[in-house]
């Protein structure tokens, strides 16, 4: 059986790319998520690994889908030698049938972690250098006056949330948010 792992950090992308990958590569079944690679808690992906039989194969359309550290990924493979099903990333170009597989395996594993930490870094130091230019970053906030008005504009009951996002220029998500953190000050009280 071939087993595809798709998954994607948040609901807003889509799996497609890697389904259409999937597809052409002969992939039988496939288990998708959207959620962030650095939860180690991910059901589907612990649904696939419990139906692993020998002979299986397990194929991802890049190392970082399945993984977001080295030592992860190197615990999976491990955990699908034992269970002797196969590992293929069909854009890292990544077998592990083969013993020159394996290797690249590990060493693009490597690599791709060294990347992140190195992005990371830097997107740190960028930040601090802002910082100290007196930037904050991040997403402005939004007006209080704002909110306020579409807390009572809802509250009314005579208008849609659309109609209030078009009015106060107040996301639904920030709506909602202050709605539910509203209902949670009046339990407390």
């Amino acid at each position: 059986m071939i087993f595809g792992y798709a998954r994607v950090s948040t609901q807003d992308q889509n799996l497609d790319l890697q389904l259409d990958a999937f597809s052409k590569f002969g992939v039988e079944e496939v288990f998708q998520e959207k959620m962030s690679g650095g939860k180690k808690d991910r059901p589907q992906l612990e649904k696939m690994i419990e139906k692993l039989r020998k002979g299986d194969k397990v194929v991802v359309y890049k190392l970082d889908r399945i993984s977001r550290s080295t030592k992860h990924l190197i615990e999976l493979s491990e955990l699908f030698a034992e269970k002797e099903a196969d590992f293929i990333s069909i854009q890292d170009q990544i077998d592990t049938s083969t013993p020159m597989g394996r290797f690249f395996f590990r060493t693009m594993a490597s690599i791709a972690e060294l990347e992140r930490d190195i992005i990371r870094d830097r997107t740190k130091a960028g930040l601090e250098s802002a910082r100290a230019r007196g930037r904050i970053g991040g997403r402005p906030k939004k007006d209080r006056k704002e909110i306020e008005k579409a807390l009572k504009l809802y509250d009314t009951e005579q208008y849609t949330v659309k109609e209030i996002e078009e009015m106060t220029s107040v996301s639904k998500a920030t709506l909602y948010r202050e709605i539910r953190k509203r209902n949670s000050n009046e339990e407390m009280v």
